[in-house]
């Protein structure tokens, strides 16, 4: 007869598990801010195709990067980002502009059968956190009509937002409502 002591196997269990977890890195998610949208804006189309966005190389690694004072990109700390930045930066402005405006918005590729209204392209040339206290986002960003309205056209951004500080939790807060930011602008170009 053989007793078995679960006791005794959870603890053995749960050792190497503790073991995998030091020295590991912490991860982070790229996500929208926690924020109620009170109202939609009207925009001009029904339906909307978020093209994936582009990233520089800065952005589009694993380690999460700040701009120190000497200008050099450094890696913060053990903290990196917890999904592919490219995917969730496409995401999560897929979300805010889908809540913030009266289209339909989805990531590429468009899920449903009838295609979209408007294809939205957005290229970022810079998104970092800074030691001199803010958080940014450059690019520009092109809208272009696959039925009728709104008129294609392309304009260049820039959003700026504080940081508190130079720590993982201050810069994914930072980025996000970056990104908020970003997508009040996009809105505007839906119109």
């Amino acid at each position: 007869m053989i007793l078995l002591n679960w006791r005794a196997i959870g603890v053995a269990l749960a050792l190497p598990l503790a073991a995998c977890g030091s020295g590991e890195s912490a991860r982070y998610l790229i996500d929208a801010p926690v924020a109620a949208v009170a109202t939609q804006t009207r925009v001009a189309v029904r339906t909307v195709e978020l093209r994936d966005v582009t990233l520089p190389s800065h952005a589009s690694g694993s380690d999460i990067l700040v701009r120190v004072e000497t200008g050099a990109l450094m890696p913060l700390g053990d903290a990196v980002w917890a999904d592919d930045p490219e995917r969730a930066v496409t995401g999560t402005l897929a979300q805010l502009l889908d809540e913030k405006s009266t289209a339909t918005v989805a990531a590429e590729p468009w899920p449903l059968f009838d295609g979209p209204s408007a294809r939205l392209d957005v290229r970022i040339d810079k998104m970092l956190a800074s030691a001199s206290g803010v958080f940014e986002i450059t690019g520009q960003a092109a809208i272009s009509a696959v039925e009728g309205r709104p008129r294609e056209r392309v304009e260049r951004f820039a959003i700026v937002v504080p940081l508190a500080e130079l720590t993982a939790p201050a810069v994914t807060d930072a980025q996000g409502r970056a990104l908020a930011g970003l997508a009040d602008e996009l809105v505007g170009l839906m119109r």
